[in-house]
């Protein structure tokens, strides 16, 4: 049995607000119940009954600003036309990275196997639940998603560099250990060589805007960071003090 549990669904995620699946599923009462799940879950939705349809919508279907024409497919197995395994080996043979969740009613190991060696991404046996369904759906679009997020530079400057995506700092090729504030105060002088920041600025981007205390705060951060940057940190060369100004980097 399938069932549809479109009502008790949990919330659904920012991720499906916006992204846009193609179903190729050429029984129409499947076909159905899986539009108005992925629907009632905020998804837009394109249909295909065959193979050679799902081929021509992948191709002609316009995407936006050259990102991909579907966030995902839902691809039958047994399809007239074209079978899904000839799809999948059809896309990843073109480069197309697109994820593809497979349906099958074939649930043996070897039909599984098959089915992810020619690029599925995930593989469901009929018959399903339309909450397992969709908690797949989630889980490839933000795998998606995530794979495609742009990656954030290293920062450098003379011995120290910074990796904002794995919070590290190397200073004369060891890692040093920072404190959050510490790791936020360094990003934020890398970010901006030579630009001077005064305690109150520096106060308001670290601390935050609602910060209640002392100002000398930063002078103590500053203190703590020239003591793990510098060779010599009463002649620092990294975070310099500019009087009656603040402190800059570089």
């Amino acid at each position: 049995m399938y069932t549809s549990e479109s009502t008790k669904f949990p919330a659904k995620a920012d991720i499906g607000q916006t992204s846009r699946i193609l179903v190729v599923e050429d029984e129409e009462l499947i076909r159905e119940m899986l539009l108005v799940a992925l629907e009632g879950e905020g998804y837009e939705v394109v249909t295909a009954t065959d193979g050679r349809s799902a081929v021509e919508y992948i191709k002609n279907f316009e995407p936006n600003f050259g990102e991909l024409s579907f966030d995902l497919v839902i691809l039958d197995l047994m399809l007239p036309q074209i079978n899904g395994l000839d799809i999948c080996r059809l896309l990843r043979h073109q480069g197309n990275p697109v994820p593809i969740l497979m349906l099958s009613a074939k649930g043996s190991e070897t039909d599984r196997v098959l089915g992810l060696e020619v690029g599925a991404d995930d593989y469901l046996t009929k018959p399903f639940s339309m909450r397992e369904l969709v908690a797949r759906c989630r889980a490839l679009l933000r795998r998606q998603r995530f794979s495609t997020l742009p990656q954030i530079p290293i920062l450098k400057y003379k011995d120290v560099s910074l990796n904002p995506q794995e919070c590290r700092v190397l200073v004369r090729g060891q890692e040093v250990s920072l404190s959050p504030k510490e790791f936020r105060l360094l990003e934020l002088f890398m970010s901006y060589a030579r630009r001077v920041w005064s305690r109150e600025q520096l106060l308001d981007q670290v601390w935050g805007p609602d910060f209640v205390g002392d100002s000398k705060t930063v002078d103590v951060h500053i203190r703590w960071l020239r003591e793990k940057l510098e060779l010599d940190p009463s002649r620092p060369e990294y975070i310099v003090t500019v009087r009656g100004f603040g402190y800059r980097f570089g």
